[in-house]
């Protein structure tokens, strides 16, 4: 794909995971008292929205079973000694899902957290006092596989520990060595069994040595026994607000016993750093529940009550001319629930994937679907029924076939642009509580910008549009295990160009761009015919 086909990519952008954050917070304040037995985000002036998403925390994660509800409720009536209920939950858990133990936490990412500090301390509390300056420390590197690397390992490097990057079974080897705490790996295809860094391959390597692995399985569903023990795990963790439908903000984590006592003692209520990871009572007696409703659930019954949905809304879209569909299953045990793809030529009916899940978003009633370009002639939506709820069905199926039916003039070429972005930026950003100052260095072809912008700490490529006198600039600054987009936008007048930036998850800023006055360094260069006569 050339980069013109990434900037068309760019124009809408679709609903759902980061994307949700990038629209302006809405400034309403509260509309009336709140309406507990009704609609209660609506009396805040909050619109709700229909998830076809699948189980995006940024839209609320998972539906919660009834059963979690009850148990939440009956929790919040009576006092209880935290170290008295986790026990207590440890061992439950421990009979329902055959592990060593368990311990609740506030969601998978403080599971992952108290987890590492677990591998760091082995339960001592001096060394719990010292997170996360682990200089001298004893243990105080993790290994995470290059394959592994994610935006939610923060959690493994909020601790302190030093992150030891490898890429072959050679390299993990050879990593490993007395301050080794930990290793930690996500489910992937990367990582599935016979692949050079599978957990099996790297369990073989780590056992020996009694270097814990930490499996981070945050979205998938549970096995009863945890498959991941058999092929090797210390201990695995789960979201408790996606496939198993517990409290949002609650999180699963299984394994050796003496860890996870270590990780509860690394976990609130008590003092040090995981303080702020508290977890009520409430939450831990409703994701237990949530455990015990996975061994009752009818999971088969679910899977074909959102198969039935699927082909009702697939009905309805191919009732347009031209849009084909398709249902894809899951390969694994991560996002466990079949996909609907919703295919179309663009050309024919002259909007994107991306853009028809903007305006699905966007619009009341407000439906997050996937959207995204699928070559040249086609694009889709997705449709994911894992948290829909039947009476959405009809809803969705009606408004999606609205909007692809809905009569569209093809688009217009795009307008010449009314002045030159070429040269050098001082790019000057205003965040909610603080300022700092960026480069462009940018080259223009007729429509067309390219070039390199320099943030904070890092370098990187920006790509771009110009029509009339209005500009859309994207780069993305990245390190492994970190994202952060810039998508700036905004109007140039003379050499200046302010408007607002769209920062994904991280909310948006605005900036003021000034071209710079710059004159390339213009001197003969002299280039000696043997050695230096003097240095």
């Amino acid at each position: 794909m050339d980069r013109r086909e990434v900037i068309k990519g760019l124009a809408m952008l679709p609903i759902g995971g980061s994307f949700l954050a990038m629209a302006e917070a809405k400034d309403q304040g509260q509309t009336g008292p709140l309406q507990a037995n009704g609609d209660i985000y609506g009396s805040i002036g909050v619109d709700t929205i229909i998830n076809c998403r699948g189980t995006f925390t940024i839209i609320g994660g998972s539906r919660e079973r009834p059963e979690v509800l009850d148990a939440m409720k009956a929790a919040a009536g009576n006092f209880i000694q935290y170290d008295e209920l986790a026990a207590g939950i440890g061992q439950r858990l421990a009979d329902i899902t055959k592990a060593e133990w368990g311990i609740i936490t506030a969601g998978c990412a403080a599971a992952m957290k108290h987890a590492t500090v677990a591998c760091v301390t082995g339960g001592n509390p001096e060394i719990l006092m010292k997170v996360p300056f682990l200089k001298d420390v004893p243990k105080n590197e993790v290994i995470i596989p290059r394959h592994s690397r994610n935006v939610y390992d923060a959690a493994i490097r909020n601790v302190g520990v030093t992150i030891i990057e490898v890429n072959t079974p050679e390299e993990l080897e050879q990593a490993i060595n007395p301050r080794t705490a930990m290793i930690y790996i996500t489910t992937s295809r990367a990582s599935a069994e016979g692949q050079p860094l599978s957990l099996e391959n790297i369990a073989r390597i780590a056992k020996p040595k009694n270097i814990p692995v930490l499996v981070d399985a945050a979205a998938e569903d549970l096995t009863i026994p945890v498959v991941h023990f058999a092929r090797g795990a210390t201990l695995v963790a789960y979201s408790g607000g996606k496939a198993i439908c517990g409290p949002q903000c609650a999180g699963l984590l299984l394994g050796q016993k003496d860890i996870l006592q270590s990780a509860w003692q690394a976990s609130s209520p008590h003092h040090g750093p995981g303080r702020d990871n508290k977890v009520g009572k409430e939450e831990m007696m409703g994701m237990l529940a949530a455990v015990e409703a996975w061994t009752t659930r009818n999971h088969p019954q679910e899977w074909d009550n959102w198969m039935k949905w699927l082909g009702q809304i697939a009905e309805a879209a191919t009732k347009v001319k031209g849009v084909t569909t398709q249902i894809q299953e899951p390969y694994d045990l991560n996002n466990r629930a079949p996909t609907l793809h919703i295919q179309w030529d663009p050309a024919a009916l002259h909007i994107t994937g991306p853009e028809l899940a903007e305006f699905l978003g966007r619009n009341k009633p407000r439906i997050a679907v996937g959207g995204r370009d699928n070559g040249e002639n086609s694009t889709l939506i997705t449709v994911t029924p894992s948290q829909m709820i039947a009476s959405e069905v009809p809803i969705v199926a009606n408004r999606i076939q609205e909007m692809l039916k809905q009569k569209r003039t093809p688009k217009k070429a795009m307008a010449a642009p009314a002045g030159s972005m070429a040269g050098r930026w001082t790019v000057v950003i205003q965040y909610s509580s603080s300022q700092t100052s960026h480069k462009w260095f940018l080259e223009q072809d007729e429509n067309w910008l390219a070039g390199r912008h320099e943030s904070d700490f890092a370098a990187q490529d920006i790509i771009g549009t110009m029509e009339g006198n209005f500009v859309k600039l994207y780069s993305t600054y990245r390190e492994p295990g970190k994202s952060v987009p810039f998508m700036f936008s905004g109007t140039l007048e003379g050499n200046t160009l302010s408007g607002n930036i769209h920062l994904g998850e991280y909310q948006n800023a605005k900036f003021t761009a000034t071209r710079q006055d710059y004159q390339a360094p213009r001197r003969t260069i002299l280039i000696p015919d043997g050695p230096p006569l003097a240095t």
